[in-house]
């Protein structure tokens, strides 16, 4: 008899082990592996090309433009002239000085106000103080010379209530200039004092005052010092967009600034004297530049107390609630009349505002016009499409830039940085005049073309100006991120440009968006550099609103400015809502937390 052996259960059944097989051997990946030593230089190399290529090349060639007939004839004038050149810069210096000091006292004052105090309209004034900051500068320029100027709202409608015989109190000359600087540009010291108000321990002012010391030694010894971070680069910006203005000279009749001799010179065909008005303009920006950066690393403006966060505090004195209430009212009509000025004569009929105090005739034919008649559309067209491409170029270069910077590891990552620094510290005219100089014949950065008067050298000059918008935007969002989300990318197999597109860029994306949105619309609104390289065909919107202006169709170059002021507010808008947070935003917040 057979006996069939039991079935052994599992868990006497040995466990039966095998060595796992060798891993087969793969095809090496092609290209340069990014943990290579080699990577961050093939990776910089065509954006050291860019910026040498369009930023410091054409520097170069303006100052060879400036001695090639002359050699240093013309840099004496201003050393040891005593004409218009030497003039001229001392003026543009005096004004850019004057309005830091202006726009600082201006804007330090409402963000103290505003962050510090509780009063009847505060809340209405917070809603509208950043309303300069959406106008155009020749659109702001324009606003103040109808509101302001001989000709101009006020100071005629003074003249009929009073019965005089002259305007009463208009603004010219260099005071209009600096009228329309300190509305135009205090934002610049508002923004940066109220995030270092805000952001300020107030148990040290109260441990100041609580040993004594007087508010005059307080403001000197305690809030200006930790204030002074904020003071300097509100300084820089404000001091370089000034000695950059060429608006509201133009307008106000300044004839004797860097900027409006530039472009005098251009226009009479004296190249080589615009050449060198334009370098000794952009050593002035630059010096300014390094010597701010100098003085705000000199020491440390931290703060080492743990005190409670900033409130404010409520205004109980009858008479001071009523003084705060007419304040409020008073700052409403100002910072709200430049653009009800422009929205009024929008709709004023061209030739009929003469002597009235304010249009006679109004009329939606201007709005018509733009939009039906082709020619009248092209500066439209011509914006828009010159602005589009300047922001593409843009955001291309800014981001790998900012991601160079600040994620690899090089020699002369430093430089990078300054080059992009000094794109940004280059005035419109001066960036003008080195394209000019540059691109008048053909070189291998034009591709063997000349550019100037061909439709590509706008895009160009929008594309150098507006380039340090992008990077500034996309490093500081790239400096909140942490580098780990992208190297576990790269950890699982993904290769650098996967990990780069799919990881970093769409967590960088908010930022990146709201440099994009800022370099558009500033490219929209651009004039200094347009006046001088455009031509009949690609004029963009501001240059012929100047041209309106001086043909006397103040209504329809007032209609182009509202269009200008309607695009801005809603991109500015929808960039505030970006820079408040996305979803991408709020993802790396919590990954990196």
């Amino acid at each position: 008899m057979s006996t069939i052996p039991a079935t052994p259960s599992p868990a006497t059944v040995p466990p039966v082990t095998t060595d796992p097989a060798p891993p087969k051997a793969g095809r090496p990946r092609r290209g340069l592996n990014a943990n290579s030593p080699w990577f961050p230089y093939l990776l910089v190399f065509p954006l050291v090309l860019i910026l040498f290529g369009y930023v410091v090349q054409p520097m170069f060639a303006t100052f060879a433009e400036s001695v090639g007939v002359d050699g240093v004839a013309n840099y004496s004038e201003f050393v040891t002239g005593t004409g218009v050149a030497r003039s001229a810069l001392l003026t543009s210096l005096m004004i850019s000085a004057a309005s830091v000091l202006l726009c600082g006292i201006v804007g330090v004052a409402m963000a103290f106000l505003l962050k510090r105090f509780s009063f009847p309209g505060r809340r209405l004034i917070e809603a509208i103080i950043l309303v300069p900051a959406a106008l155009p500068p020749l659109i702001g320029a324009i606003s103040f010379q109808l509101l302001y100027s001989e000709t101009g709202i006020l100071p005629r409608g003074l003249q009929h209530l009073l019965g005089t015989e002259d305007p009463v109190l208009p603004f010219t000359g260099i005071g209009g200039v600096l009228v329309v600087h300190t509305f135009t540009m205090y934002p610049f010291f508002y923004l940066a004092a109220s995030a270092a108000l805000t952001g300020m321990d107030p148990s040290v002012e109260e441990a100041a005052y609580n040993l004594g010391a007087s508010r005059v030694r307080v403001w000197r010894t305690v809030l200006l010092p930790m204030l002074t971070p904020a003071l300097v680069s509100a300084s820089l910006l404000v001091f370089m967009t000034s000695l950059a203005s060429y608006t509201a000279p133009l307008l106000f009749g300044v004839d004797r600034t860097m900027t409006m001799q530039i472009y005098i010179n251009r226009t009479n065909g004296d190249l080589p004297m615009a050449s060198t008005y334009a370098s000794v303009l952009a050593v002035a920006s630059v010096l300014f530049l390094l010597g701010m950066r100098w003085y705000e690393g000199r020491r440390s403006y931290r703060s080492q107390s743990k005190g409670v966060a900033s409130h404010r505090r409520e205004i109980t004195n009858p008479l001071g609630k009523w003084l705060a209430l007419t304040a409020s009212v008073l700052a409403t009509l100002v910072l709200l009349a430049p653009v009800a000025t422009i929205a009024l004569v929008a709709f004023s009929r061209d030739g009929s505002w003469t002597t009235e105090v304010i249009p006679s005739e109004y009329t939606m034919q201007n709005f018509v016009t733009i939009f039906s008649d082709p020619g009248a559309y092209r500066p439209i067209l011509n914006s828009l499409r010159m602005s589009v491409l300047a922001t593409v170029g843009c955001v291309v270069v800014g981001v790998l830039i900012a991601y160079a910077v600040r994620r690899l590891d090089f020699r002369g990552r430093g430089l990078l940085d300054v080059a992009v620094m000094l794109a940004w510290a280059l005035p419109g005219t001066v960036v003008a005049i080195n394209l000019i100089s540059a691109f008048s014949t053909g070189n291998a950065f034009s591709f063997g073309q000349v550019l100037i008067g061909t439709f590509w050298i706008m895009p160009l000059a929008y594309f150098v100006r507006f380039l340090p918008l992008v990077f500034r935007s996309s490093s500081a969002t790239l400096a909140q991120l942490d580098p780990s989300l992208e190297e576990a990318a790269r950890n699982l197999g993904a290769p650098w440009w996967r990990a780069f597109g799919t990881v970093t860029l769409r967590l960088m994306l908010p930022g990146v968006l709201a440099g994009a949105l800022l370099a558009f619309v500033n490219g929209v609104g651009e004039f200094v550099a347009s006046v001088l390289i455009y031509t009949s065909e690609t004029a963009p919107i501001s240059v012929e609103i100047n041209n309106r202006m001086y043909s006397f169709e103040v209504g329809t170059a007032a209609a182009y400015g509202m269009l200008q002021v309607v695009l801005i507010f809603i991109v500015m808008v929808f960039s505030g809502r970006l820079q408040n947070g996305g979803r991408a935003a709020r993802e790396a917040v919590k990954w990196t937390a």
